[in-house]
């Protein structure tokens, strides 16, 4: 791992891979330091944010917390998602992949993903664990308008529109789950750590 400082309140801790970020991410959530007020995961990084406390204590605490699997943790339910798997590029995603529609739609729902991290808008998880064989390249022409509640695949990961939004991913289906919502709380349904399975309608 390599540290960085991002002021006299932030460290941005930089890791080789999205497995290790996870991994480190889940243990630095499970033993909280007292001065940290947030840890934001990306697919290479964990901004930690803290205020009180010197940097260095909290590098030291960075280094010294142990990476946390899956398995290790207590989790709750996973989140149910309803999906109407209708979406445009559902057929071609089949054929890339040589699952088929049917095989598309197996694979998606067959496991459980979990919320790597959140981004490019409000509520837009970035979810992965899912089947290898749904690993495929986001469209080679973005689409200009993407409707809220399309869920797609790009690369490793799975995800859901939150709202209407430019968008590259390909489309496999729809759900009217609301992603984000600023009277509930927390607005995002989902959280990274979350842990998502998919159910066909």
């Amino acid at each position: 791992m390599r540290i960085l400082d991002m002021g006299d309140r932030a460290l941005l801790v930089e890791f080789d891979g999205l497995a290790d970020t996870l991994a480190h991410y889940r243990g630095l959530a499970a033993e909280r330091h007292p001065a940290v007020t947030d840890l934001v995961p990306a697919a290479r990084t964990v901004l930690v944010r803290f205020r009180g406390a010197r940097p260095d204590s909290v590098a030291a605490w960075v280094r010294s917390t142990a990476p946390l699997t899956v398995d290790e943790l207590s989790g709750s339910e996973p989140v149910e998602i309803p999906v109407r798997y209708d979406g445009p590029d559902l057929a071609e995603v089949g054929e890339i992949t040589g699952l088929g529609v049917e095989g598309v739609v197996a694979a998606h729902t067959g496991r459980t993903w979990t919320v790597a991290f959140v981004g490019f808008s409000p509520g837009f998880g970035y979810l992965v664990g899912g089947d290898t064989g749904l690993h495929v390249p986001r469209r080679s022409s973005p689409r200009t308008s993407v409707p809220a509640g399309a869920v797609g695949l790009a690369g490793e990961f799975s995800g859901i529109y939150p709202r209407r939004s430019p968008g590259g991913w390909q489309l496999i289906g729809s759900t009217t789950e609301r992603m984000w919502d600023v009277d509930r709380d927390p607005p995002a349904l989902l959280q990274p750590g979350t842990e998502v399975r998919f159910v066909a309608l």
